[in-house]
């Protein structure tokens, strides 16, 4: 695999915050989202439990799990639409939206007999045949980068051919636990995960796509088996344009008025502009400074069994939070970027 000179992810959000000139982070909303999460996973409404519960993610003991949530992560991106229309996807009498609404598409392609999570299928697919896979409900928005969403699906499916058998589960499985190994696979064996930008002349990462991978296949195994990574807290936490929304809603991140007056006129910015590398650089940063608050919390209730807690566990929390308060965070504005890479 090539060495490329690249900040980590972790790397880069604390460069990015230390200068950045458009968000800040306060401490005082640290402080009380900490405590809010330490109630949280005192109550186990926290837990690494909480990815395989969900019922359209696989089950471990499905042998196509893993690539299952391959796939799925290589499509994991740009869910919102201009006019703010929803893409869903009705399946076995339910209706999903977003990210979940393309996880139950590709269940229902599966059960009509579709082999999506073999490359030998999506290495060869054409745009038209990813906008038949992937069709909504009708009145259902559309997703965008329908091309890109195919291209992304050819060059993923392509190399496990040529080089891992046909498998994801042998990309993890040459990595021997490590989630830093296996990250450094993903982004040089498959440029569709390389996110990255420049930010004071420097190459920093996010890798949005790639983190959120390892990461699924940790929550899915529950650590164990294929998602035993020794070293799963070098993963931090992803990226997107949702999870912002939240730490904004907590008083973690303010905006200054250049930035917030842009993110209201709904106007789209350019993936790699300096306000988008902020929101992205400090949404990182600030997951790293309230895990640690929520440590020092842990730390003094002296107990013997301390829960499961890293920037995994806290990014699921937040997305989830964004979900289930929808209506409520709606005022607050999302930095809207035509990407793949989230």
């Amino acid at each position: 695999m090539e060495h490329r000179q690249v900040l980590s992810p972790r790397e880069s959000a604390k460069l990015i915050s230390s200068q950045a000139k458009y968000v800040s982070i306060k401490d005082s909303g640290l402080q009380s989202l900490a405590q809010k999460i330490f109630e949280k996973l005192e109550d186990k409404s926290i837990s690494i439990d909480l990815f395989s519960q969900h019922e359209l993610h696989p089950s471990p003991s499905d042998p196509t799990a893993i690539d299952w949530i391959f796939v799925v992560d290589t499509l994991n991106f740009c869910f919102w639409s201009p006019d703010g229309a929803h893409y869903s996807v009705s399946y076995k009498g339910k209706t999903y939206t977003g990210y979940f609404a393309l996880c139950a598409v590709l269940n229902k392609a599966k059960d009509n007999g579709k082999a999506v999570t073999d490359p030998k299928f999506y290495s060869q697919i054409t745009k038209k045949d990813v906008c038949e896979l992937l069709q909504g409900d009708e009145g259902s928005a559309n997703l965008a980068l329908m091309e890109e969403r195919a291209q992304c699906l050819r060059q993923v499916g392509t190399c496990l051919l040529e080089k891992y058998e046909g498998s994801f589960r042998n990309c993890v499985k040459a990595c021997n636990g490590s989630a830093e190994s296996l990250l450094n696979l993903i982004v040089s064996e498959f440029p569709c995960f390389r996110d990255e930008a420049v930010f004071q002349g420097k190459q920093v990462s996010f890798y949005k796509r790639a983190q959120i991978l390892v990461g699924d296949i940790w929550a899915c195994y529950k650590g164990k088996d294929l998602g035993f990574f020794k070293d799963i807290d070098t993963i931090t936490m992803f990226a997107d344009y949702r999870v912002p929304q939240v730490l904004v809603h907590f008083g973690v991140l303010e905006y200054s008025t250049h930035l917030q007056s842009i993110l209201e006129s709904g106007d789209i910015i350019e993936n790699g502009c300096l306000e988008e590398i902020e929101i992205r650089g400090c949404s990182i940063h600030a997951v790293e400074l309230l895990l640690a608050h929520v440590k020092s919390i842990l730390a003094k209730t002296n107990k013997l069994y301390q829960p499961i807690i890293n920037p995994i566990i806290i990014d699921h929390f937040l997305w989830d939070f964004r979900r289930q308060y929808a209506s409520e965070l709606s005022s607050i504005p999302f930095h809207k970027v035509v990407s793949v890479f989230y």
